[in-house]
């Protein structure tokens, strides 16, 4: 899938919210498909991960891990996708917990890729917030 370019910067601001790195890892491995969502916090200084199991389209499990930054840095695979806001990453948090109960039983592969793009944060109209 095609991410949409945005420019990246040690401090980036988005209507004057500091914003901050997120990272993404997909892989394949016996049918399961396993999405991992990062996000790099400085206070404290951590990345806390998301991780996806996903078997035909259906979430089999989440959970999240928080890692060191230097641990992070050690591991394979994660690209830099986008920069989001604290309150884009709550937004992300809560849909994840409330389509983590909904698609226990059933298809969410639509409400998961709805999900990640609210991360992607849209460049407002005319310079206005």
């Amino acid at each position: 899938e095609d991410v949409p370019s945005q420019t990246f910067e040690n401090k980036d601001y988005f209507c004057e919210k500091e914003t901050f790195p997120v990272y993404e890892s997909i892989s394949t491995e016996e049918g399961e498909t396993i999405r991992k969502i990062a996000i790099e916090i400085e206070r404290p200084p951590q990345i806390e991960i998301h991780v996806w199991t996903i078997r035909k389209g259906i979430l089999g499990h989440l959970y999240v891990e928080k890692l060191s930054k230097r641990e992070f840095e050690g591991l394979p695979y994660f690209k830099l996708t986008t920069r989001t806001t604290l309150s884009q990453w709550k937004i992300f948090s809560e849909g994840e917990a409330q389509i983590n109960q909904m698609c226990e039983s059933r298809v969410c592969r639509t409400e998961l890729e709805d999900l990640v793009k609210v991360l992607y944060l849209e460049k407002s109209e005319k310079g206005r917030c």
